[in-house]
């Protein structure tokens, strides 16, 4: 039976359908609105998104809450994108569940269409979270927000984290039109947290933030988190230690201790800040800047668009490594060969390679020239183990799915 659902639900991917949100809610309304009957934070950003989550997720578990969240794309099983106090869902509850959407599924084609792979997926969390007596669920868009699947939940706080160029296909190819989809989650009189971003973007949503009569909290100008110092308008705290790796975690951080502020404020709770400090202490997010080993140094980071392989570039240049080596594969839809050349000017001493992985439209051999190109990146990860040195650095990354393919050869084999 899980075969059968698997290939119904996978075979959903890259299909695109002509209805956006008056499906979902169509289909919410059959089931009773499940996603009323929990309270919810909203996430959005083109990047940080799955950090801020990881770091309020600590934050609030840290101060008793029982906590969802539902994060995209999974790195291992597609039931891991949904879970609670860090746990997947139980796989077998998965399929059950899931199998409810196949049966929604008849009853809302007649009327519209099937539904997509992240519409069943997001079914599929609203009902697992509404019959597990949540405190809170911490919800991450999709893609963009406004026309997210998941903007359909009136959340206690939403934040969008950053804005940058990524999805051009979907969101529109200029910063302000990005900007006007994401800021599209903010909703009336409920507060919005917004993370660094240009003055082009903050414009766009302290605009809407206005018309919605929301309250906006900027970073830099209502909270920051800077050299260890976290300060809004009520608090000045030392955050000495963050559990992420990457000087750009601050910021993320930063957004959510400035909701987790917010929660608890609406909450009436006090913030234990001993406990703060030892939440974002303890936070980790697999995949973004994980080390999996030392002496020689392996990294793996799904740095999957231009402004994350920027943050991946600040990262490696501070690391003072003798000899660094970048393994790099991406998705043909995304702008790889912006990513590849950032890659090359400004890390010109790094040896840059590029490899493959199982799925479709990733870029090949033939998509750039001069670039040293292994087939097979389980045996480059061997060949490079054997020849490394103690203070060499391999980095792994580029698109968050050759994250996922590579990740438990990784801890198989290196670990």
């Amino acid at each position: 039976m899980n075969e059968k659902l698997d290939q119904w639900l996978f075979s959903k991917q890259g299909k695109t359908y002509r209805y956006k949100m008056e499906k979902i809610r169509f289909a919410l309304d059959l089931l009773g609105n499940p996603e009323r009957s929990f309270s919810a934070i909203h996430v959005a950003g083109t990047n940080g998104k799955g950090s801020t989550v990881a770091f309020l997720r600590q934050l609030l578990q840290g101060h008793g809450y029982r906590v969802g969240t539902f994060t995209s794309p999974h790195l291992e099983a597609v039931y891991d994108r949904i879970a609670i106090n860090g746990r997947s869902i139980p796989a077998d509850e998965f399929y059950d569940i899931l199998q409810e959407v196949v049966q929604l599924e008849e009853k809302v084609a007649e009327r519209y269409e099937p539904f997509n792979f992240f519409e069943s997926m997001t079914l599929t969390m609203f009902l697992y979270f509404s019959r597990a007596h949540l405190d809170v669920a911490v919800i991450e868009v999709g893609i963009g927000g406004l026309l997210d699947t998941t903007n359909v939940i009136d959340p206690v706080v939403s934040c969008i984290v950053s804005v940058g160029l990524d999805h051009q296909d979907m969101l529109g190819t200029t910063l302000s039109e990005i900007a006007a989809q994401k800021a599209g989650i903010i909703k009336r009189k409920t507060p919005v947290v917004l993370g660094p971003m240009g003055e082009e973007c903050l414009r766009v949503c302290l605009g809407l933030a206005q018309e919605m009569e929301a309250l906006a909290f900027c970073d830099g100008s209502d909270f920051q988190l800077e050299r260890g110092v976290f300060t809004n308008a009520l608090f000045r705290q030392e955050i000495p230690f963050l559990g992420l790796k990457g000087a750009y975690q601050e910021q993320n951080a930063a957004v959510a201790l400035e909701v987790f502020c917010l929660w608890q404020d609406d909450a009436r709770q006090v913030i234990d800040w001993d406990q703060v400090r030892v939440s974002l202490q303890e936070t980790t997010w697999p995949g973004r800047l994980e080390q999996v080993s030392q002496m020689p140094d392996i990294y793996i980071d799904g740095a999957h668009n231009l402004p994350a392989i920027e943050r991946l570039v600040e990262f490696v240049k501070a690391q003072n490594k003798s000899q660094v080596t970048i393994l790099f594969s991406a998705l043909k839809r995304k702008d790889y060969t912006d990513m590849v050349a950032y890659l090359q000017k400004n890390l010109p001493a790094c040896q840059l390679v590029l490899t493959n992985f199982a799925h479709e439209g990733v870029i090949t051999s033939e998509d750039f020239d001069g670039i040293p190109y292994e087939p097979d990146y389980r045996s480059y990860l061997h060949w490079w183990q054997n020849q490394a040195k103690a203070d060499d650095l391999l980095m792994i990354t580029g698109s968050l799915y050759f994250i996922s393919d590579i990740r438990p050869y990784l801890f198989e084999k290196v670990l």
